[in-house]
């Protein structure tokens, strides 16, 4: 049985998830409270982070590595393109919303108001709330700008970039702090991936203690 051992609210494990799907690599989902590591947890992965993936009786682990697994493993539907420019920018916008919408959005947002309760970790740092709804702007307002002037993130195709943005971008949409209403085309750009089949487990996602907004699961917002 192929296992993905996940948080349902981490963004690395949803970029695992949406490539998963889009694949149609069926998986169990089985969430995995990496805080409180056991031993059988640090034997599939000594580093304690989640996600990672049982595939075929083998274990991976590493959020894009784990990705261009499977995009070697199972080229088709490709995302990464064989354009080796275009997979330099592929690469590239992973690595911006993994390094830096993460340390500077997603950390100080997700993290703060998500798992300082789960982990019992006290309460929200404001400076950090602050500093991250500040921060979301200027990379609303960059993927505003890659779109003026592309269909997809990274070009005509849509890439494991779009899925990367997409799965941090919908683990702080299910706690509210994405201002759709900033950019028609990031917005739309979103609704299109969030209709795609593959998207449909994220969008089913219920973390206890936190409530799914109305809107989360809307495909017309």
């Amino acid at each position: 049985m192929n296992i993905l051992y996940h948080v349902p609210l981490s963004p690395f494990c949803r970029k695992v998830r949406l490539s998963l799907a889009e694949k149609k690599i069926e998986v169990q989902l089985v969430e995995e409270r990496y805080w409180e590591p056991d031993a059988d947890f640090l034997r599939r992965n000594p580093a304690g982070k989640v996600p990672v993936l049982k595939l075929d009786g083998k274990f991976f682990s590493e959020s894009s590595a784990i990705c261009e697994y499977l995009e070697e493993k199972y080229p088709e539907p490709s995302l990464l393109p064989q354009d080796v420019e275009t997979r330099f920018e592929v690469r590239r916008l992973v690595s911006w919303f993994d390094d830096k919408f993460h340390r500077e959005v997603t950390a100080n947002l997700l993290y703060e108001r998500v798992n300082r309760k789960i982990h019992e970790s006290g309460y929200p740092v404001s400076a950090n709330v602050k500093a991250g709804a500040k921060a979301i702007k200027f990379h609303l307002d960059y993927l505003a700008w890659l779109l003026d002037n592309r269909r997809w993130l990274a070009g005509d195709a849509m890439t494991l970039a779009d899925f990367a943005a997409a799965a941090h971008l919908s683990s702080l949409d299910y706690i509210c702090d994405v201002d759709w209403n900033r950019s028609e085309a990031v917005k739309d750009w979103y609704a299109t991936l969030k209709s795609r089949p593959a998207f449909r487990s994220i969008l089913a996602d219920n973390v206890p203690g936190f409530p799914q907004p109305n809107h989360y699961s809307n495909l017309d917002f």
